[in-house]
């Protein structure tokens, strides 16, 4: 039986999963919005995945499988061609004395089950799986495309192909390294030339990694393939170029910021992968835990106010928007942004892109929106004072405004505004929230091992005697018997152990004692001795809770956050 949203809802009901205000509450919202019931529940908070996961397998009478917790086996899940996976619904896991542990959608189709039993040769153990985390899994299916495109590229050095067969085989060329690229989940694709080679990297996991060497007969051809899909000019080698592709690969479909640069040996052509998938995150998935979480959507609730959210470039600052946004989208809102550049766009939402060539600045552009009659106002970054000035008055006149701001922490934002010749008064009536993030990469779940510290490794990490001290506050037990988690590395993961990449927080709400701290004109290290005392976790601590938690290891925490 497909589980449709009204089943669903009845099977929550009846269990006193959700309340009726939430059924009604969820029907409204799925007038305006194009999504469905579970992400809609997923997405406020109404329900937790593992929950809901544990609902519809009573309800189907099997157990419940968290596919991201468990160990897929390679030889198993190959067993089921991935043709049948993707149109059954099933994902074989793993093989126990009792039989396959099989996870379904629909556990009810006894057909596939039999299917499955004389394919397999034993007994199908069939779970529930959400369908969401049934897609994700999908990934463990990997066609070896690398292998593809080495055998494109030497297929390409015979000498009696026409010149309609050369240039299919460039186009599946640089198809095969998107849809690479794609496979191996990275977020960029540089492919940087040099004297007698090309060299193609994808950044994976906010890590470059080197793929693979291409001849250098093809390096000008390829970039020129790049540069008609982007729509830019063949002929232009002296300046810089950038363009956009929307690509529909094996996978998914996306849009692809390309950034070409003259370099001294040629043109460093670099890809950004802007997933569709990006766009499904809620507030929950990105990390955000649940006290966190709580004081978010308090601050995304106020008609007026200002959002802030802090760190480097390429700390996830961009997604956080997007995700508030996506909660924020409804149909009597009207929302507005000003992007540099825009990343996605969001159906119902006016996105304007700066354009220095035209003086579209930040500032301008925040101007010309102010006068549309908006609610909701996103600026992707505050820059220069002027832009600050605008959207601190805007957030005054009652607009709700997200923005962006490179700051190490969430109290050093508050006296940047300062700096940026904010009245103290003015931030104290505005800000609502400020979230300093980093994004830390995830230990692979299939190979996800746990250990406790050798006599070495406790001897190295006690000389750090802060990082030690809040390790075993936050596990309430001494270092040595704390057992933390690791991956090996696997197939899977590419051998890197690490698999997607996750949010660490900080998230400072602005109540009544730290706006008179604000007006005081106090200092960042005033504010967060304040903050800390009424409960706020440092992004250090909130990633050693996912240290704890088997998310992420304590290398990465360490290599992202200080103490």
């Amino acid at each position: 039986m497909e589980l449709t949203d009204n089943k669903i809802k009845d099977i929550l009901l009846r269990e006193s999963y959700i309340s009726p205000e939430n059924v009604s509450e969820g029907e409204e919202y799925l007038k305006e919005n194009d999504t469905n019931f579970v992400d809609y529940l997923l997405e406020q908070g109404l329900i937790t995945e593992s929950i809901l996961g544990q609902a519809l397998g009573e309800y189907f009478g099997v157990p419940y499988l968290d596919l991201a917790k468990i160990k897929v086996e390679e030889k198993i899940l190959n067993q089921i061609p991935e043709k049948v996976a993707r149109n059954k619904k099933v994902i074989a896991v793993k093989k126990t004395a009792r039989g396959v542990k099989v996870g379904m959608t629909n556990p009810e189709d006894l057909e596939i089950v039999h299917l499955l039993e004389k394919k397999l040769g034993a007994r199908v153990l069939p779970y529930f799986v959400l369908e969401r985390d049934f897609n994700n899994a999908l990934s463990y299916y990997r066609v070896n495309l690398k292998e593809k495109l080495i055998d494109v590229f030497e297929k390409t050095k015979e000498k009696e192909l026409t010149k309609e067969e050369r240039d299919d085989l460039l186009v599946r060329a640089v198809d095969l390294i998107i849809e690479l690229g794609q496979q191996n989940k990275a977020s960029d694709i540089h492919i940087e030339p040099y004297y007698h080679k090309f060299m193609v990297r994808f950044r994976i996991d906010g890590v470059l990694h080197d793929i693979l060497e291409g001849p250098q007969e093809l390096k000008d051809l390829i970039l020129s393939r790049i540069k008609i899909m982007a729509r830019m000019r063949t002929d232009e080698h002296r300046a810089a170029q950038d363009g956009k592709i929307k690509f529909k690969g094996r996978e998914e479909r996306m849009d692809i910021r390309v950034s070409i640069v003259p370099v001294s040996s040629g043109e460093n052509v670099v890809l950004r992968l802007l997933s569709t998938q990006n766009q499904e995150f809620t507030l929950h998935d990105i990390g955000l835990k649940s006290e966190d979480l709580e004081k978010v959507r308090k601050a995304l609730e106020y008609p007026h106010g200002m959002v802030l959210v802090t760190g480097p470039t390429g700390s996830g600052k961009t997604t956080t928007l997007y995700t508030m946004l996506k909660v924020l989208n409804r149909r009597e809102v009207h929302i507005s942004t000003i992007e540099d550049p825009v990343e996605y766009d969001i159906e119902s939402i006016s996105q304007i892109q700066v354009n220095t060539k035209t003086n579209l600045t930040f500032a301008k552009g925040l101007r010309a929106i102010v006068r549309q009659d908006p609610d909701i106002i996103m600026v992707g970054e505050v820059r220069d004072e002027e832009t600050a000035s605008i959207a601190v008055n805007s957030a005054m006149t009652g607009h709700l405004v997200l923005s962006t701001l490179h700051t190490n922490d969430a109290p050093t934002a508050l006296p940047r505004l300062l700096d940026m010749n904010i009245e103290p008064f003015l931030i104290s009536s505005t800000v609502s929230v400020v979230i300093a993030q980093r994004l830390v990469r995830k230990i692979c779940p299939n190979c996800r091992t746990s250990y406790q510290f050798n006599k070495k490794e406790l001897k190295l990490i006690k000389k750090e005697k802060n990082t030690v001290k809040s390790i075993e506050k936050r596990a309430g037990r001494k270092i040595e018997n704390i057992r933390f988690y690791k991956s090996p590395g696997c197939n899977i993961c590419s051998n890197t152990g690490y698999m997607g990449r996750i949010g660490v927080f900080e998230v400072l709400y602005l109540d009544e004692e730290i706006r008179k701290l604000v007006v005081e004109n106090a200092s960042s290290d005033q504010i967060r001795s304040k903050a800390r005392s009424k409960g706020m976790n440092t992004m250090f601590e909130d990633g050693i809770d996912k240290v704890l938690g088997g998310i992420t290891t304590l290398n990465e925490v360490l290599r992202v956050s200080k103490l």
